[in-house]
This record gives structure tokens, sequence and C-alpha cells, in this order.
């Protein structure tokens, strides 16, 4: 069962009662895709940004099912390491992340393009975190 959003969390993180609106979280992304500005105010420096979007795991093995084949991970987000080991499509420097009920995001730097789906599905998620990206790249014109 989902939580009431309405009810008061002790700590609002991501897993544990953070919130937001479509509208907020792509200007977030929008935010990120600008190297850290966002309506002529820098907001985040551009080397902080290239920080959190570089891989920090190098050789350390990963044990878990989050982290897909061809990626590491960034300061919050899975980052795509190359072209060719990843089962889903992307740019290598692709970076995103999905929640546990079903919400997701990614930017792609190398095409200029971020992509948000705000939904409510727990038991389907992997399916359509998949599909959703799989019909972002697929309506990308050469």
């Amino acid at each position: 069962m989902l939580k009431d959003v309405r009810a008061p969390v002790p700590l609002e993180s991501g897993g544990g009662g953070l919130v937001s609106t479509a509208a907020d979280y792509a200007r977030f992304l929008r935010l990120l895709i600008r190297g850290g500005s966002l309506d002529g105010a820098r907001v985040l420096g551009r080397k902080t940004v290239e920080f959190m979007t570089s891989d920090h795991l190098g050789a350390i093995p990963v044990a878990s099912d989050l982290l897909p084949p061809g990626h590491g991970f960034g300061l919050g987000f899975a980052v795509r390491l190359g072209a060719g080991i990843a089962a889903v499509p992307g740019s290598p420097g692709t970076y995103g992340w999905g929640g546990s009920a079903g919400t997701v995001f990614f930017v792609d730097p190398h095409e200029e393009l971020f992509a948000l789906m705000m939904i409510q599905a727990p038991g389907q998620r992997e399916e359509f975190q998949q599909l959703f990206r799989n019909m972002v790249y697929a309506a990308i014109d050469a």
C-alpha cells in the first residue's frame, strides 16, 4: 500500500515521504541539464553537477539489482558508463533514478534531454520504467 502523502513523516526522504509536483521535479531536471543554472541564476556549481553525475564506484562490485549492467553510481544517480552494455537505450553519461512506487527520471546530456514519469505502480514499476525509456528514445529523430 502506498503512503498517505498528507500525513506527517519523521524523515522526509525519497522513500520516506518526500513528495513533489511534476512541474517542480522538471525544474530540478532542467537545472541539472543546464549544468546548475536555472532562470538566469547559478544554483549549483558546474563542477558540482559534474561530480554528482560521475561514477564513484569504479571497480567496486555491485551485488544488487539496483544498478543495471553497464551503470555506475554518482551522488544520487545511476550513471551509464558506456555504449552497448546496458539493456536499455541511452547515451554514455546518461544518469537517472527510479522510485519505489514507479516514478523515474533520466537526463541524457548528449541528446540534451530529460524525461520524467510520475506514476504510482509499485508492482509494475520495472516494466513501466523500461517501456517509458524505450518510448522516449524511439521518438528521437536522427
